[in-house]
């Protein structure tokens, strides 16, 4: 269930249909939005396997306030050495909105030679980052020349990749795929009256 609706109780309301260990999900929420007002949210719950073939479920709550985005992500784990029963970790991070460096949103349209504006992708990705978390991709660089045997050293990108959240119309609805557009939208319009501010 993905849902953008603006209240914390439209929020609370999101995270129980969710079902997956709503108290704890909103308690954790609620530490780290204290006493500011929602904007705008998006609950996303999936559910993975692992290479043991176990299903693995997690949430994934975005909210915006006025001042920052909050990101509260709660997976489940098997029992483990030192752990006999399963158990459940949820991690809060707040993030200054002056701090997001970049909103990227993928969209994928089906026969886009007959694309007709307004209509909506058949799939989204949200991708946010603000520094926290970079990427090094490194290649051998080369001159052009085939017969070269001169060692050029490496070439490569860093890529900020702190959040990426995939919804479909086929697994998802297409209403998560609007949602998670409106948030996006809501998240790009604060970031840049961040960035002026």
């Amino acid at each position: 269930m993905r849902e953008t609706r603006v209240s914390a109780a439209g929020l609370r309301e999101a995270i129980d249909r969710s079902g997956y260990y709503p108290d704890l999900v909103a308690d954790a929420v609620d530490s780290a939005l204290g006493n500011e007002p929602v904007t705008a949210y998006v609950v996303h719950h999936e559910a993975t396997f692992d290479p043991a073939m176990e299903v693995r479920r997690h949430v994934t709550v975005l909210v915006l306030s006025p001042t920052r985005l909050l990101v509260c992500h709660t997976d489940e784990h098997p029992p483990a050495d030192g752990m006999p029963a399963s158990h459940a970790s949820t991690t809060t991070e707040a993030v200054r909105l002056s701090r997001i460096q970049s909103v990227a949103v993928t969209r994928v349209v089906p026969d886009p030679a007959s694309y007709v504006p307004g209509v909506p992708p058949t799939e989204v990705t949200l991708t946010i980052g603000w520094g926290a978390i970079s990427h090094i991709d490194l290649e051998p660089a080369t001159c052009g020349d085939e017969n070269c045997e001169a060692d050029h050293g490496y070439t490569g990108a860093v890529t900020a990749d702190d959040l990426s959240l995939r919804v479909s119309e086929a697994a998802d609805g297409p209403e998560a795929v609007a949602h998670v557009l409106a948030f996006a939208k809501a998240l790009s319009e604060a970031t840049a009256k961040a960035a002026t501010a």
